[in-house]
């Protein structure tokens, strides 16, 4: 009897020391009580709420950090701050200025800031040539807007391009949106990089130029006197 009771002492005094090392209760993670099969549920639920970062998540997390320069003041691949004034335009994804900084432009005023600079004009050849702003290209479908990604860029500053239309409400926008899908999909392995990082448009267009500064406006008379003879 007495070798029982110091043998139930001495459980008692180890239990007691268990105690005093590790008090409280036994959290439900650890409970002894548990199945496999439950510790297993439990395991996978964790898991199951637990984030996952994969690449696709880190690519979009790049990708809004990006779109967050753009609706800053840094070009479209964050880079650089945008060169030329802007102004709250129609379009509200695209960066648009007002035809008092185009003419700067075709006066030569950002000259020492670009290596080129291309006035994009969307309107049709007939448009084109009945006038158009000093200096522009006359492209009017994909296929001539996506050549320009093919097109050697000149210069260690900056390639600048601006699209217009008559009004610049469909067709020049819808080529500037065009061509930033084209240039994002050319470099999509080495996102964010661009091509043409720096697009504007010209707001109100053609119109709105030609009514304030014709002394910019190349016209060929004879596309007039053609259609006042249909």
């Amino acid at each position: 009897m007495e070798f029982l009771r110091k043998s139930l002492s001495r459980r008692g005094s180890a239990n007691d020391a268990r105690k005093s090392l590790f008090p409280g209760k036994r959290s439900a993670e650890t409970d002894v009580n548990s199945s496999p099969i439950q510790a297993s549920k439990k395991a996978r639920d964790c898991s199951d709420s637990a984030p996952i970062y994969t690449l696709n998540t880190l690519s979009n997390d790049i990708m809004q950090a990006v779109e967050t320069l753009e609706l800053a003041d840094k070009v479209a691949d964050g880079s650089r701050d945008y060169t030329l004034p802007s102004i709250p335009g129609q379009h509200r994804d695209l960066r648009s200025i007002s035809p008092e900084v185009m003419a700067d432009v075709v006066s030569g005023r950002y000259k020492y800031l670009f290596s080129d600079v291309t006035i994009v004009d969307c309107r049709y050849p007939y448009e084109f040539e009945g006038g158009h702003i000093k200096g522009a290209v006359n492209l009017f479908t994909k296929d001539d807007v996506n050549a320009l990604l093919h097109r050697p860029v000149s210069g260690d500053k900056r390639h600048v391009l601006i699209f217009h239309c008559e009004f610049s409400s469909e067709r020049g926008p819808k080529m500037y949106r065009f061509l930033r899908s084209q240039d994002r999909e050319l470099h999509k392995d080495q996102y964010p990089a661009l091509l043409f990082p720096e697009v504007y448009l010209l707001h109100g267009g053609y119109k709105a130029f030609f009514n304030k500064f014709k002394v910019n406006i190349n016209v060929q008379y004879f596309v007039f006197f053609y259609f006042l003879l249909l």
